[in-house]
């Protein structure tokens, strides 16, 4: 039997205590809506309403310093041997610095291969990382070898895990599955849409797409501890997204450590479904992250692609591909590193 909650009624989960008092069935969660983020004018169209804000104007302010900061970065950055996490005759795995382009790190590959005499004539990205997100990237060294990737991507084969840094208020769920829409407004910004929403068409011509992520909470305010990659969708709250937010991103009061698994692979999913769950990426203020925090001032926000695992498109062996930990997603557990 299905139980239904209201957001606001969810009962309190002490995530370090015995498991045995965690409850174990599964909870369908059904959000509120707010008039903080109603919009100052009701829709006269048929075309479906953002349930995300617009972009913040600090956002506007610091995004194209940034851009201009990593496009520098980028011009000069070489890979060396430290960045390979894998390599072999069909793939390599690499892991992406933060604040560097995609594309400037397929263009430095050749020089790393070619002292290997291996072919760079059909290097491919097989996915992509935000400038600002680190971690693992993967590139396949053959056409054939990006074409199976492309289709276990679609297949929904390839599994990813993510880190985020967050601040807001702590929740009160251990895991969460949301599952929203997801698209373009009438002013070019992702935004999060209702999952009914899903196939309808929006103003630039587009369509509605669905998306799904998963989280795992890790560590609030320094406790908790570090869990191996394992199955988020075990004993999982699940929120359907039909209306706005009741949890506002100026609750900015804990830090979060979480482990964020896309089902789906949308732009900036996971910033995304962090903001509507009221913790944004720290830094991330295009997505209501903070930008100042505790007199620190962060210049990118703190995403890392943590790990990919798949079945070797030639070999067929299982494989898990796991990138260093930054610094940041140490911290908040090093006692644990120490």
């Amino acid at each position: 039997m299905t139980v239904k909650f209201p957001l606001l009624q969810i009962p309190s989960i002490n995530f370090f205590a015995s498991p045995t008092r965690i409850s174990r069935h599964r909870r369908f969660i059904f959000m509120a809506s707010q008039s903080y983020f109603d919009s100052p004018s009701v829709a006269t169209t048929d075309y479906p309403v953002p349930l995300s804000p617009p972009l913040p104007t600090l956002s506007k302010d610091i995004e194209p310093n940034r851009a201009l900061t990593a496009s520098s970065k980028s011009a000069l950055f070489s890979l060396s041997r430290s960045h390979v996490i894998f390599e072999d005759e069909w793939i390599i795995a690499v892991n992406k610095p933060q604040g560097i382009y995609c594309e400037s790190v397929l263009s430095s590959l050749p020089d790393l291969l070619n002292d290997t005499g291996a072919n760079v004539s059909e290097l491919h990205l097989a996915n992509r990382l935000d400038r600002d997100t680190s971690g693992v990237m993967l590139i396949t060294k053959l056409h054939k070898v990006a074409a199976k990737f492309v289709k276990a991507f679609t297949d929904h084969k390839v599994r990813k895990t993510y880190l985020a840094y967050c601040v807001g208020l702590a929740p009160k769920w251990e895991k969460i599955t949301v599952k929203s829409g997801h698209g373009r407004s009438k002013y070019g910004a992702w935004r999060v849409y209702a999952a009914s929403d899903a196939g309808r068409k929006l103003p630039g011509g587009s369509l509605v797409k669905d998306m799904e992520t998963s989280f795992e909470v890790l560590s609030v305010n320094g406790l908790g501890c570090f869990k191996e990659v394992s199955d988020l969708h075990k004993d999982e709250d699940i929120v359907i997204v039909q209306e706005k937010s009741v949890i506002g991103c100026d609750l900015k009061k804990d830090e979060i450590l979480v482990r964020a698994s896309p089902r789906s692979g949308r732009t900036h999913q996971i910033r995304l479904h962090c903001q509507y769950l009221g913790i944004p990426i720290r830094g991330d203020v295009r997505y209501e992250g903070v930008y100042e925090w505790k007199g620190n001032i962060y210049d990118s926000h703190e995403l890392h692609a943590e790990s990919l695992s798949f079945e070797h498109p030639i070999t067929g062996k299982s494989m898990l591909l796991q990138a260093p930990l930054p610094s940041w997603a140490i911290q908040p557990l090093r006692s644990q590193f120490e």
